[in-house]
């Protein structure tokens, strides 16, 4: 398989990690679209949140906590959480991923 997200997560690709542990990876976006823009992302490849049955309860769980622990250890304030789902809703790299945005206010619609 040839995805990006997941020769970062078996450390194939460096990042700028802020979390590693067996079940996610958060770190850094390269293209910050806030002040603070980190990836959190499972360590073994799911497609997208539509994939999700493919996964036990306890193991979506454990990742939407991680996105909150992350986010509470690196962004001040309030923040944003985003998942696309399919190329026609901005999903770039098809592996499951959350956006956790913060560090400015956010108007809605999101843009």
């Amino acid at each position: 398989m040839d995805c990006i997200f997941c020769k970062i997560a078996a450390g194939e690709i460096p990042a700028n990690e802020v979390y590693r542990d067996e079940a996610a990876v958060a770190f850094r976006d390269l293209n910050p679209q806030a002040p603070s823009h980190i990836l959190v992302i499972p360590t073994r490849h799911i497609a997208s949140l539509a994939d999700i049955a493919e996964v036990d309860a306890d193991e979506a769980g454990r990742l939407l906590r991680v996105v909150a622990e992350v986010a509470a250890d690196n962004i001040t304030g309030g923040y944003r959480v985003v998942t696309n789902i399919g190329a026609d809703a901005g999903q770039s790299v098809p592996h499951l991923h959350f956006h956790i945005l913060g560090g400015r206010p956010f108007g809605w619609p999101p843009g």
